[in-house]
């Protein structure tokens, strides 16, 4: 089960976009008072639940609770704010960004590859 590191200041999004220039990062910003945001997180959390030695680090932002969090996500991505939004992050550049009912399970596996799940 890979980490979902949570990012509730902007020192932590500027490490973690550091971070990026040896390890992709997959980041999501979550909005916790919407229902598409519900369901694209399940499938984000579940994606990185069943990677355990996954090709990338997981992020998220919750986006009402830390604005200036997902505010300087945006700025320093040049990415529209959205959510929920997948932003997979490569050497501090955007490669993709995903929002809304495309942020399944399926999706991410079509991007990423197939989790390494145990037992599989």
């Amino acid at each position: 089960m890979a980490d979902i590191r949570q990012l509730t200041n902007v020192e932590q999004w500027e490490e973690a976009l550091q971070g990026t220039s040896s390890r992709p990062l997959l980041l999501f910003k979550h909005s916790t008072s919407c229902s598409v945001s519900a369901g694209a997180h399940e499938d984000y959390v579940h994606y990185a639940g069943d990677s355990e030695s996954p090709k990338v680090d997981f992020a998220i932002v919750h986006v009402l609770e830390n604005r200036p969090v997902s505010n300087a996500v945006a700025e320093a991505l040049s990415v529209k704010h959205e959510s929920p939004q997948a932003i997979l992050i490569q050497d501090g550049k955007p490669v993709w960004n995903e929002s809304h009912w495309r942020i399944t399970y399926d999706f991410l596996t079509e991007k990423l590859g197939q989790p390494a799940a145990a037992g599989h």
